[in-house]
């Protein structure tokens, strides 16, 4: 399909794709950042509730008695031979010997310790700073003070855990958020591009009707109407022909009547503007309505029925048969026939139409129900008016020589029981 109203229609859906890609876009922007932050102050909870745990235990195990520090409790228990590394720090140097828990996880500075230590007597509140081990990994320290009896404070227990798998943990976490982010924008431009196609499908589909409609129509009425032009000009160059060019003018404009008729029916059928209006009838009696309306000359009709009942829409199975009907009026005659013999037959839903014509053109075939594919001078539409209408049904149709000769128009319709 080409053209300016195909050119903004695929546009058209290049933006759609672009809106629903960019929307989902900002969304995972927005809620990675959410993800990757709330999984690191997750983990520094875990951190600082595993530190608290320790300094709280061992604030318990500290006591001062009359001016000294007693620790002793803390060499029995297990907190001093387990991770993480604690040590019970004096606020000033000479005040008491330091008390070190034994396991060592992580080596750390000392000056490190008193400075946070410092920090924690001086502000008489829990500390907690980042920093820098011996061997090179992030801890994290947290300092919580103690007083005397004289409610000064005089130290801290100080904590510390190596916090270098938990950030090895939350990069890999990074890079597979945003890794899954980079898929799902992908996915979301795959999705988009795969919904707005289906949004667009109809308006592509009514658009390629139309212009197919178009170019049908001219297809069809190139011919008639200039055989007319030249009909209308000659009638009014000689007067003395006009009797003779009339019958021709008015046939030819019925012919074109028919032509625009079966274009319209076939666009509103394809379009699904033209609703069944499903009903049982008797098609055996249908059929032999349209028989006994069909023009006599030139033709003899030998019509053989049974009852038999279908759930269809009339007006539009009238006019298949009609169709296959005058088909088999235009090319069912033989070679050295004075007009066509068509033996009509219907029973169990089935409506065969047999002509003694020439045949089906092995070269046409399948295509013989295909839009401008005709063996003759017609429109090349009627049969496939015909197969819209049977397929529409639920039908079934097929067309195929016979062996003496001829050829053979059968229409299957499903049967009410």
């Amino acid at each position: 399909m080409r053209g300016p109203s195909a050119d903004r229609l695929r546009r058209l859906r290049w933006w759609l794709t672009v809106l629903f890609t960019a929307t989902n876009t900002v969304a995972l922007i927005v809620l990675a950042p959410v993800i990757i932050v709330l999984d690191a102050d997750r983990a520094d909870d875990q951190i600082d509730h595993s530190l608290n745990v320790v300094t709280q235990s061992v604030l318990r195990l500290v006591d001062e008695s009359r001016g000294a520090l007693v620790t002793a409790r803390l060499t029995g228990d297990p907190l001093t031979s387990d991770c993480p590394d604690f040590v019970v720090m004096p606020g000033n140097s000479g005040d008491f010997t330091p008390q070190f828990s034994t396991r060592g996880c992580t080596r750390i500075d000392q000056q490190l310790l008193a400075g946070i230590t410092a920090e924690a007597v001086r502000n008489g509140s829990p500390v907690s700073q980042d920093r820098r081990a011996q061997n090179g990994h992030a801890i994290r320290l947290a300092a919580e003070p103690f007083k005397d009896s004289s409610e000064r404070y005089i130290g801290a227990v100080v904590a510390w855990q190596d916090t270098e798998a938990q950030a090895h943990r939350h990069r890999q976490l990074t890079i597979a958020v945003l890794a899954v982010c980079a898929v799902l924008i992908g996915a979301a431009a795959l999705v988009g591009y795969w919904l707005s196609g289906r949004a667009i499908r109809p308006a592509m589909a009514a658009l390629e009707q139309q212009e197919t409609l178009l170019a049908e129509t001219a297809h069809d009425l190139r011919t008639p109407v200039a055989a007319l032009r030249a009909l209308a000009e000659t009638a009014a160059r000689d007067p003395e022909q006009r009797a003779e060019l009339l019958p021709r003018t008015v046939r030819l404009a019925g012919r074109m009547g028919d032509i625009i008729d079966g274009l319209l029916v076939r666009a509103r059928l394809a379009a699904g503007v033209e609703h069944l209006a499903m009903q049982p009838v008797w098609l055996d009696q249908l059929v032999a309505g349209v028989v006994e309306d069909m023009p006599t000359e030139g033709a003899r009709f030998s019509l053989v029925t049974a009852p038999t009942m279908v759930r269809a829409d009339p007006t539009l199975l009238q006019r298949a048969i009609g169709n296959v009907l005058g088909n088999a009026m235009r090319h069912g005659r033989a070679p050295d026939a004075d007009q066509a013999i068509i033996t009509v037959t219907v029973a169990d839903g089935r409506v065969t139409v047999a002509d003694q014509g020439p045949g089906i053109d092995p070269e046409v075939g399948a295509d013989l129900f295909e839009p401008y594919t005709t063996g003759g001078a017609s429109t090349g539409l009627g049969l496939s008016i015909v197969r819209w209408v049977v397929l529409a049904h639920g039908g079934d149709l097929k067309v195929y020589n016979a062996d003496e000769g001829g050829a053979i128009f059968e229409i299957q319709l499903p049967t009410v029981q």
